[in-house]
């Protein structure tokens, strides 16, 4: 009788269990996911659009991808050409500058070879290879483990797999977490460092509408570079390369788009969201408006100064509107009523079987705690680790070279991430970048930062050491014009002398990085032991139970990793009005018609002037339903043959709250069109022998 009714008991169980799997909503129910290539849903492409997915077509675009800093970008030529957005590429841009040569606003363009303009600091990494290694990274961990002892015993294991896999191969290694922990995967970059700019549009082209239009759709923005890069002094001869479109791009077409997405949190906990929601976007929001108002205030002071500070006033307006979208997702009381529905529903199922219960069960209570602890610290970690306190390039220059001395002297698992053997050589190429630094702008920002620590943080400490009894301009001044980092040449005795020098040097950057480096790094190791370590080993309970209710269906979050997503080509409904899919170049004259061509829609001389020449029909942008998130920023968007049919730039505002949860009815990713990229090369810069390239024309 007892055996029957435990065989009665686990069967309720099950039927209970199978209720609420059922109950749950199906990860492919829609075009969602931003997929490392090895996991790529075949079967439901197959499915829904009637396309096979073969290895080769993989393979291919992979190789045909390119990582550009924290953004993307592509192949287009087998002679090393490189596609990706004026935004992307405009840090690099701006460093070829001068005051007599402003590339950002003027645009480029290398008319031979020879004019082709080497980059200072800029890496490209293709991806190589993808490797499983999950197992061997979690076996790492037993039951009996703390989160603490489970997080350096996979650790150990990860730095050992890099660094094997690094000398063996000669490529950047790197193992990336997948599914909060649930799954590891080995990359494999080939990295190159010989980058030259090839053409840059104008600013005003590039940014039409500025940030008054950025994160809006219909858009009329040119948002491209071309680089190129070379191996051994000559030009890269590469065989995988994107072939421009041969049919026109029409509405309902299924395309993919092949980047690097930053990150998105749908796998994130509820009490993770709240988090956000309440300590780390309104705090950092609040951050980058103080430097918003500062860089504008900076910029007032001349032409010069501005054309310094663009670059970083751009990227913090631009972070500004993309966490502002993040934040609203996650004040929306239906987006969040939602998430906390997926959450209950998931851990009922697990609560239904006594054996998931017991082992996934406490995972939750065990991230929010984590969720308190990490809140308690927020501030002095912000500041003092993350670097809020010392807003200049000197402070990074002088902390890495501190930490490079240091973390060498260890063994290699016992070593901070970013010092591991397998990841060295590219800081060191960081660390000896001669690109330009410019004093007075690193005081500017350096005396804000340090206000800034003063009036967040007056009783730290730390604080009182750093200012004393002197102004924050006082103490900033004297740290800069102090310094002799700003020569690369000083940069690379220090990485030869090593410890011995550091500890001997009498730079006031690096006393400073001194200074801070032990409290910095205990902030660093209570968020690593308390919330990091936490969120990993219940994440990956997490993932576990997933894994057991659904297998893999439900795609990962973006870790700024290769990823392929797709979508069709489609405009959308906003507000009862029919937005089309795509913009024109007559929509472009429009525009700025109505702006009275005026900043941000002001037009190019040049567009003003061969505006006779232009096709005015072609079109300039278009938007699909593709998943994407930043970090997509230059990738390549392809149809189902594979060619290059336009680059992503953009999503509407509407996209910005699927970092959480994903939405296609009226969220859209936005790309310049392949036919807008040759109509404006021919015709506004007289660019054949580049269009000849681009078109496979000999």
């Amino acid at each position: 009788m007892g055996k029957f009714h435990s065989k009665g008991l686990k069967s309720s169980f099950s039927l209970i269990l199978l209720f609420i799997w059922l109950a749950i909503p199906l990860a492919l129910s829609a075009d969602e996911g931003m997929w490392p290539y090895n996991l790529v849903p075949k079967d439901y492409l197959a499915k829904k659009y009637n396309f096979k997915v073969t290895d080769e077509w993989l393979d291919h675009l992979r190789l045909s991808s390119v990582r550009f800093g924290g953004a993307s970008a592509s192949f287009v030529s087998p002679e090393g050409l490189v596609l990706t957005n004026h935004h992307v590429g405009r840090g690099a841009i701006q460093n070829l500058s001068t005051a007599d040569r402003d590339l950002v606003k003027t645009g480029y363009y290398a008319r031979t070879r020879q004019e082709e303009l080497k980059c200072p600091g800029v890496e490209l990494w293709v991806l190589q290879e993808i490797e499983e290694v999950t197992d061997r990274v979690l076996s790492a961990e037993k039951p009996e483990m703390s989160p603490q002892e489970a997080a350096a015993a996979r650790q150990k294991v990860i730095a050992e797999i890099e660094k094997e896999a690094t000398e063996k191969s000669g490529l950047r290694c790197s193992v990336v977490t997948l599914y909060s922990g649930g799954m590891y995967h080995l990359y494999k970059y080939k990295i190159y460092n010989d980058i030259r700019l090839v053409f840059a549009p104008e600013e005003d082209i590039a940014f039409f509408g500025g940030d008054p239009d950025n994160f809006t759709y219909p858009r009329y923005d040119l948002d491209i570079s071309l680089f190129r890069i070379y191996e051994n002094d000559q030009p890269l001869k590469t065989q995988h390369y994107l072939k421009w479109k041969t049919s026109p791009l029409r509405e309902g077409d299924l395309v993919f788009c092949s980047g690097n997405p930053g990150s998105t949190g749908r796998l994130l906990t509820y009490d993770q969201l709240i988090f956000l929601r309440d300590v780390n976007y309104p705090f950092t929001l609040k951050n980058y408006k103080r430097r918003q108002a500062l860089l504008r205030e900076y910029c007032q002071k001349g032409p010069e100064y501005e054309r310094i500070a663009l670059n970083t006033l751009f990227g913090i307006e631009n972070s500004i509107k993309a966490i502002t979208g993040y934040h609203s997702g996650l004040l929306d009381k239906s987006l969040m009523a939602k998430k906390q529905q997926e959450e209950q529903q998931l851990r009922q199922a697990v609560a239904a079987d006594p054996e998931m219960a017991k082992d996934y069960g406490s995972a939750w209570e065990e991230i929010a705690r984590a969720q308190e602890e990490y809140a308690s610290f927020f501030k002095p970690y912000y500041f003092l680790e993350r670097g809020g306190a010392f807003n200049t390039v000197y402070f990074n220059l002088a902390r890495n070279l501190v930490r490079l001395a240091m973390e060498k002297e260890k063994p290699n698992e016992q070593r901070l991430t970013q010092f591991r053997e397998a990841r060295i050589a590219s800081v060191k190429r960081s660390l000896l970048t001669p690109a330009p630094i410019h004093d007075d702008f690193e005081i500017f920002k350096l005396t804000d930062s340090l206000k800034q620590l003063k009036e967040e943080l007056p009783d730290l400490p730390e604080t009182k050491w750093l200012l004393g009894s002197k102004s924050a301009e006082e103490v900033a001044k004297e740290l800069i014009t102090g310094t002799k980092l700003k020569d690369p040449e000083v940069r690379q005795q220090y990485l030869d002398g090593g410890l011995e020098a550091i500890y001997q040097s009498n730079d006031p950057m690096i006393k400073l990085a001194l200074l801070v480096d032990p409290v910095s790094r205990g902030l660093r190791m209570r968020y690593e032991k308390n919330v990091e370590a936490v969120e990993v080993k219940n994440g990956t309970l997490i993932a576990r139970a997933m894994f057991k209710l659904k297998g893999t269906s439900i795609p990962p979050d973006a870790t700024g990793t290769l990823r392929l997503s797709f979508g069709v080509v489609k405009g959308y409904v906003e507000n009862g009005k029919k937005i089309p899919f795509q913009t024109t170049y007559a929509g472009l004259f429009q525009k700025a018609k109505e702006k009275n061509n005026q900043p941000p829609w002001k037009l190019p001389e040049r567009f003003l002037q061969r505006r006779a020449a232009l096709n005015l029909n072609v079109p300039l942008n278009f938007v699909a339903t593709i998943d994407s998130i930043g970090g997509n920023s230059g990738s390549p968007v392809v149809n189902r043959k594979g060619e290059f049919v336009g680059t992503l730039f953009d999503g509407n505002i509407q996209s910005l709250p699927t970092r959480f949860v994903y939405e296609e009815t009226i969220s859209r990713s936005v790309m310049v069109h392949a036919d807008g990229i040759i109509e404006a090369l021919l015709k506004i810069y007289d660019a054949k022998p580049l269009v000849d390239e681009l078109l496979g024309r000999k």
